[in-house]
């Protein structure tokens, strides 16, 4: 658990599912939540998550036909290829290399050993 002096280094969590608005519902009525839409482009619906006036994350239409639902959770680190460097010496695979997002950094998506 964090203490008000430790920062949590997650600072996104995104879920990708088939069903946006059950799942929204089912978060919202399980933890109290609410949701706010957002429109990041023409073709693009995004919800984001809301506890009180913060927001923490979002949820969006999964792309991929037969992909099944999955949460994505962004970390912050003080270097990006470091960290890739390391989680690839223990056993983790680059799904996305890292790329720019813009005012918000870069990313990268790597996957832990079991995928």
């Amino acid at each position: 658990m964090s203490t008000p002096e430790q920062k949590s280094p997650i600072v996104w969590n995104e879920l990708n599912t088939t069903d946006v608005a059950a799942a929204a519902k089912f978060y919202c009525d399980l933890f109290g939540w609410t949701t706010e839409s957002f429109a990041p482009a023409p073709d693009m619906d995004y919800t984001m998550f809301k506890n009180g006036e913060t927001t923490f994350g979002g949820i969006m239409t999964v792309k991929q036909p037969g992909t099944e639902p999955y949460w994505t959770n962004y970390v912050a680190v003080d270097s990006l290829e470091a960290a890739i460097e390391k989680a690839a010496a223990l056993g983790a695979k680059t799904l996305l290399p890292p790329m720019s997002i813009g005012e918000n950094g870069r990313i990268a998506i790597i996957a832990d050993p079991q995928g």
